[in-house]
């Protein structure tokens, strides 16, 4: 299953790693470094031209990538739970 997180990306539900909201998890000063490295090593991919509401951290074949998505995460996990729903029937 997919999971759509904006604009025109989609992503398998199952290379997500972690759903977070951008206001409450920049608080931490490590979260700001985490986020601040990875972009500066190229992990991170702006979906939206939109003020990011939410990051989703990705793996793929061994690759990390983060997304960050102008949807929220409570949407986000909403929707991820929703495909997880339908897929336990």
């Amino acid at each position: 299953m997919f999971l759509h997180i904006g604009g025109d990306v989609v992503i398998p539900v199952k290379n997500i790693i972690a759903i977070l909201d951008i206001d409450t998890t920049t608080i931490s000063k490590d979260t700001k470094e985490f986020l601040r490295i990875a972009e500066e090593e190229g992990f991170i991919e702006s979906i939206s031209n939109d003020l990011p509401k939410s990051f989703v951290i990705t793996e793929n074949e061994k690759k990390s990538k983060i997304f960050l998505s102008p949807i929220s995460s409570v949407t986000l996990q909403k929707r991820s739970g929703f495909v997880n729903d339908i897929s336990n029937l």
